[in-house]
């Protein structure tokens, strides 16, 4: 045995070694690449609006702890709006082509983006966009083309918008596993799912109210791109009347039904580049990082702090993906104690999560409001947890499309009893006290335990509440006829006084500036996630092992059992009370 162990701990020991030397390799090629790497944009180029690497706000800035070491990626939406800002008034660039764009951005993102084109149409330079299939999101952002081609044997899908929940009460009765459910709020569908096989009235009348606000929105900003009435928009997706090519072009909803080839040569000649000859082109993402590294320094000694929180909240350090408070709270205190930094604009984009978290965030937005403003800025979704932290900001911006409200919280409980009993697995418990075993998911949830969890969740609900209501300034009673649970959209949260004002980021930080009398500024974007090598070596060795055994388990099973299955593993998972929005919500 001790020979076993000396010859384990050997391998431990050189597992570690050679791990430390390989991401010290690589942290050091990262130091010398980044520092020689350069971006050369050529005159008379044309850049390639690929977003298909393109996901979050922000790509995050990250310190690697241990290695003494920083890195940012310019890879976010942010990026991608500020080197096209920089492209309007770039000689070399003379204009943007979209060709077979494929994104994983939300609406509101795509919008941005779309009337970011927009503004750099306005300076002469073309935008051109070319498809073999256009899907619904990606047609809505490249409807802002100037040309809009198509391949002669793809398709066009418009037939307005849809979302399908999977209700999954059936499937609890049958395996024997269930969820207790704890909530506050009618509205609250992100656990209907588990005690119902159908949607409620209530669920399917916020379900149709949000779905067409955001698809009026869409409608309005083809029709103005397109010059086609709204009533024909509607009747076109009604009918799926530019479901062929040729029926896309008899509606008006493409320009042009040519093959690449005939794409490029349209390009070639409006650059005046011989036939045989190919023209010059730039990913944006190259020019996002070109742009940034040429800019001139801003010389303004005055600062505009952009803090990023986006994803589902959750507790910790927290990362691209997910709102932990660690980082954005680091970040909030460093942005208030730095008086280069004169205003804050908190960039929100999350569904919500832990109660609990959500406070915390929220009690340092509190502390920074005394010391200089903070404005939100809202993305897709400010939801739940979500509009939690951004409650009692001085100013809230958000896109008509923006998903937001969903005030209420939750508490979702797994109980194994009945399918343990099924495999014959028995729980027996023994005690001091009559609550002293609290919530087991091999017991039936006793009366009083349900109760006492029950007040925790109805104290959440009072205390969101009243967050909001002081923030909104509104009464505990309006607050509560909006929360209840219920998603509105911007545009209803704007007539509801959920929000203050329509605008993007850009906006956002422009009345910053204004709030605190500033012209000349920088911006500076938060946070910066602290890595540990422990966190690299999870990051590295089961990240990419979970996601392997992810595509797989789909492939097995299928997309919609891997989806039952996924979120059955969010609640069993899940910490303390939940401030989330109806996470089942899929726009289609």
């Amino acid at each position: 045995m001790k020979f076993l162990r000396n010859v384990l701990a050997t391998l431990v020991g050189l597992f570690l070694f050679f791990g430390i030397l390989f991401f010290g390799i690589l942290i050091i090629g990262a130091v010398l690449g980044s520092g020689s790497e350069t971006v050369m944009v050529k005159d008379n180029s044309v850049i390639k609006l690929d977003l298909s690497k393109v996901k979050y706000d922000y790509a995050g800035k990250f310190n690697y702890k241990d290695f003494n070491y920083k890195e940012s990626s310019p890879e976010g939406v942010s990026d991608i709006i500020n080197a096209i800002e920089v492209a309007k008034t770039d000689d070399k660039i003379k204009g943007i082509t979209i060709i077979n764009n494929e994104t994983m951005l939300g609406i509101s993102q795509r919008r941005a983006i779309r009337e970011k084109l927009e503004d750099f149409k306005a300076s002469g330079k073309f935008v051109v966009a070319y498809a073999d299939v256009y899907t619904q999101g990606e047609y809505y952002m490249n409807s802002v083309a100037d040309t809009v081609y198509l391949n002669p044997v793809g398709a066009l899908d418009f037939k307005g918008l849809a979302t399908e929940i999977l209700y999954m009460k059936g499937l609890q009765e049958k395996t024997g596993i269930k969820m207790d459910v704890i909530r506050h709020g009618k509205y609250k569908s992100a656990v209907e799912p588990y005690l119902e096989d159908h949607m409620s009235e209530a669920n399917r009348e916020q379900t149709t109210v949000f779905l067409t606000s955001i698809w009026n929105t869409i409608a309005e900003d083809i029709s103005k791109s397109r010059n086609i009435a709204i009533d024909s928009i509607n009747g076109i997706a009604n009918h799926l009347s530019a479901r062929t090519p040729q029926k896309a072009l008899a509606v008006g909803l493409v320009d042009k039904v040519v093959y690449v080839d005939e794409f490029h040569a349209g390009i070639k000649k409006a650059l005046g580049v011989a036939k045989d000859k190919d023209y010059n082109t730039i990913d944006v993402l190259d020019y996002a990082k070109s742009a940034a590294n040429d800019m001139k320094p801003n010389t303004s000694k005055n600062q505009i702090a952009v803090i990023y929180a986006q994803g589902q909240i959750l507790s910790g350090e927290g990362g691209v993906s997910h709102i932990g408070e660690g980082s954005v709270n680091r970040a909030l205190k460093k942005a208030r104690e730095n008086d280069k930094i004169k205003a804050i604009v908190l960039r929100v984009n999350s569904p919500g999560g832990s109660a609990l978290t959500s406070d915390i965030i929220w009690r340092e937005i509190e502390l920074t409001k005394k010391v200089k403003p903070v404005i939100v800025s809202m993305g897709d979704v400010a939801a739940s947890g979500g509009y939690y932290i951004a409650c009692n900001a001085d100013k809230i911006f958000a896109d008509p499309t923006t998903i937001t409200g969903s005030i209420g919280v939750f508490g979702v409980l797994p109980n194994f009893k009945d399918v343990a009993t099924k495999f014959g697995v028995n729980a027996e418990v023994v005690k001091t006290h009559n609550l002293s075993v609290g919530y087991s998911p091999f017991q039936t949830l006793d009366p009083e335990n349900r109760a006492i969890i029950t007040e925790g969740v109805e104290e959440i609900y009072k205390t969101f509440v009243e967050r909001v209501a002081a923030g909104r300034n509104m009464s505990f009673d309006q607050v509560d006829a909006l929360a209840q649970g219920r998603v509105w959209t911007g545009v209803d949260a704007l007539e509801n006084g959920l929000i203050d004002e329509f605008g993007g980021l850009e906006k956002a930080i422009a009345y910053a500036a204004e709030k605190v009398e500033i012209d000349s500024y920088k911006v500076v974007n938060y946070p910066e996630y602290e890595v540990n090598f422990e966190d690299m070596l999870r990051g590295f060795f089961g990240a990419s092992i979970l996601k392997t055994q992810d595509e797989l388990l789909k492939e097995k099973i299928g997309a919609e059992n891997f989806e039952l299955i996924e979120r059955l593993n969010y609640f069993n998972q899940a910490k303390g009370v939940q401030a989330l929005m109806p996470c089942e919500i899929n726009i289609q």
